[in-house]
């Protein structure tokens, strides 16, 4: 059964949009790739002053994609001195770009485990860009948000990836229009098939949808490696 015209629209916008954002994230891991072999020789570890021009990335990064809320490198920890920073991430702040204090310390309340998320180890296992999310904002604002990296190196070694943050709100506003435009429920979904966004109360951020209700369909998006789809009208 074929879908419908707004469908097949949203499925073309949305898929497109997914794939520059995927080439922009790619486009950064490169730039880090080129920054760090630059600067660091071949088997020594980062130090703090390999990572001076990493602000500068991601405040680019942040300027030119103003749906960005947060930007930079995270670092195995193999790579990196010990002591020295393993996630330089920056957000938006009313000066420029601000960084991000994490609880690295494995004892914290609020210990963040990153090399064990999914936005960190399927990007060092696949080699490919990933996106993990929605999840809850890790820095206690309650939205929900993804996160989209790729994989960079050091003379051809993993050494950690790169990429954005996004919250759900503002992929709403980026969304919405072609969601809604479609006649009946439909559903962003993320690769383990949880909704990202809806496009009525029929799904909720998060929920997941174990089988295509009857007269829908989960069709993928035209979107390399990041597992991405939509439920949509049969």
């Amino acid at each position: 059964m074929s879908l419908s015209q707004p469908a097949v629209a949203a499925l073309g916008s949305i898929s497109g949009w997914f794939n520059d954002a995927s080439a922009d994230t790619y486009a950064m891991a490169a730039a880090v790739t080129d920054l760090l072999t630059r600067d660091v020789t071949p088997g020594a570890l980062v130090t703090k002053h390999d990572l001076t021009g990493l602000k500068a990335l991601a405040s680019d990064f942040l300027q030119r994609h103003s749906f960005a809320v947060g930007s930079g490198a995270t670092f195995s920890s193999a790579r990196i001195s010990e002591g020295q920073g393993v996630l330089e991430w920056w957000t938006p702040g009313p000066s420029g770009a601000e960084k991000l204090v994490f609880d690295l310390d494995p004892d914290g309340e609020r210990f963040y485990d990153y090399e064990h998320l999914p936005f960190f180890s399927a990007a060092e296992r696949t080699g490919e860009a990933t996106i993990w999310g929605p999840y809850v904002d890790y820095l206690g604002s309650d939205e929900y948000i993804l996160t989209h990296t790729a994989p960079f190196k050091i003379h051809g070694e993993f050494a950690g990836v790169a990429g954005y943050d996004v919250t759900v709100r503002a992929l709403e506003e980026i969304f919405l229009p072609a969601l809604r435009s479609i006649p009946g429920h439909a559903a962003l979904l993320n690769s383990s098939d949880r909704v990202i966004i809806g496009n009525s109360g029929a799904y909720l951020v998060g929920e997941r949808i174990k089988a295509a209700p009857s007269e829908s369909r989960i069709v993928p998006l035209a979107v390399p490696h990041l597992g991405l789809s939509m439920l949509v009208p049969a």
